[in-house]
């Protein structure tokens, strides 16, 4: 059977959007095409098109192709801040891999959606803010607007030189303010090696978003 090329399969995917049959086997096709060289640029037709479920497409083939998809970082404000849950998670990968201190402002973006009313996407913040390095986290929390995602963004920052105090951390997690808890996590979990008991103490936390985080990672060390 002759290999359908990039351009064939999104004409493909455009054409059959609501048919998952196709657009699941022609997404993998299509990956495969842009690791092969297909330039990804081409990929801004799903993610253009208007159909949500292409751009949900569009976004998960964004966020498999690593630092490939820096060519469009440009199109990630808007992903990160689409009505479908799904286009925010993926989007959220591509800024862990491809945000540079200079993106900043697409960083501090990301920081913001630990307000995002799904869990999902508030896991996968976490999950941000502890892979993320210092310089992409100080970034961030330099553009962000004065409030509580700033305070706790700096607060995560600092933490990242300086060891915090187990009783500070516990005190986060434990208190009113989701967002508070969310960065208290990812605390616990960057600094999981030197003390492992606050990682632990994330892992019985009440919500569900950082529980199911810190359990990973403490199954993971396992």
């Amino acid at each position: 059977m002759q290999t359908q090329t990039g351009d064939d399969l999104i004409q493909r995917l455009l054409t059959h959007a609501a048919d998952d049959a196709v657009v699941g086997p022609a997404s993998n096709d299509l990956l495969d095409e842009f690791w092969a060289g297909y330039p990804v640029t081409n990929l801004v037709r799903l993610l253009h098109s208007g159909d949500d479920k292409l751009i949900r497409t569009g976004a998960w083939l964004l966020s498999e192709l690593g630092e490939l998809g820096g060519a469009l970082i440009g199109e990630v404000p808007a992903l990160l801040s689409h009505p479908l849950r799904q286009v925010r998670f993926f989007a959220i990968d591509v800024v862990l891999v491809n945000g540079r201190t200079w993106n900043g402002p697409l960083i501090a973006q990301t920081m913001n959606l630990s307000l995002d009313p799904e869990s999902a996407v508030r896991w996968k913040v976490l999950g941000f803010l502890f892979e993320a390095s210092t310089e992409q986290l100080r970034a961030g929390a330099m553009s962000l607007e004065p409030g509580r995602v700033k305070e706790s963004a700096e607060w995560l920052v600092r933490h990242d030189d300086e060891q915090p105090d187990p009783r500070d951390v516990v005190a986060r997690l434990e208190g009113p303010d989701l967002v508070a808890r969310l960065f208290a996590a990812a605390v616990a979990a960057r600094w999981s090696e030197e003390d492992p008991n606050l990682l632990m103490h994330a892992a019985a936390a009440e919500d569900e978003e950082i529980r199911s985080f810190a359990q990973g990672l403490l199954e993971d060390e396992d």
